[in-house]
């Protein structure tokens, strides 16, 4: 017997009176770098900021993500997803949303918006269509009935070519993660490409070959416009 779903439902919105910002884009686009710049520049302004990420690496939960991650442990791909998402409830709950209670500028080195474009990869081998993407953005709490992650107030997806996050991952000194594969990769790009377009309005797409100084200007200057 088929049971049909069929609902309509808004993203959740930040009304707290913090600024929470999220920057996305494939591995080797410069998230890190240009979240521990913007905080700079947010500090100079007097501001209290909080830098995290998701997946966390601490933690009850994210430490076991971490070892996933590099390697160290196996589960199914799929379950891989429902990990993250654990992670992400308890990192919301403890620190992303007490912060912006607090009035804190919160900059995250990913967020849930990576559920969709990797929850597909891991789903489906990289085939993005709008019914693995609406399951996902259900059950990873983005556009669920039960319980949903606020929305961050700027989305910035650092777009950089395939060749250039290879060229990027090469020179990495840390630990090589299970996505940072070449075939990955191209499905990630493949799959925020997808992603900003389906959630135009949003996720603002800069480019991220550009200078680091150059980046983190247009960045600064796009948080000072209203949403």
């Amino acid at each position: 017997m088929k049971y049909p779903v069929n609902f309509d439902i808004e993203l959740k919105r930040n009304e707290f009176p913090g600024l929470y910002i999220a920057i996305e884009g494939i591995d080797g686009c410069g998230k890190t770098t240009q979240a521990a710049l913007l905080a700079e520049y947010f500090k100079s302004q007097g501001k209290e900021v909080v830098v995290t990420r998701e997946p966390r690496k601490v933690g009850l939960v994210g430490d076991l993500v971490h070892k996933v991650l590099v390697g160290k442990e196996k589960i199914p791909t799929v379950a891989i997803q429902y990990l993250f998402s654990a992670d992400r409830s308890i990192h919301h709950e403890e620190l992303v949303l007490p912060s912006l209670v607090a009035g804190k500028v919160v900059i995250s080195d990913r967020c849930f918006w990576s559920a969709i474009v990797y929850g597909i990869l891991d789903r489906t081998g990289g085939v993005y269509d709008k019914s693995d993407a609406d399951l996902l953005l259900i059950s990873q709490s983005i556009l669920s009935m039960y319980h949903q992650f606020t929305v961050p107030d700027y989305s910035f997806y650092l777009k950089i070519s395939v060749e250039e996050s290879l060229k990027r991952l090469a020179a990495k000194k840390d630990e090589k993660e299970i996505y940072e594969e070449e075939d990955k990769v191209a499905k990630v790009h493949t799959g925020y490409d997808y992603l900003k377009d389906r959630f135009s309005d949003e996720i603002t797409v800069v480019d991220g070959e550009g200078s680091i100084e150059d980046i983190t200007k247009r960045l600064i200057a796009m948080t000072q416009k209203k949403k």
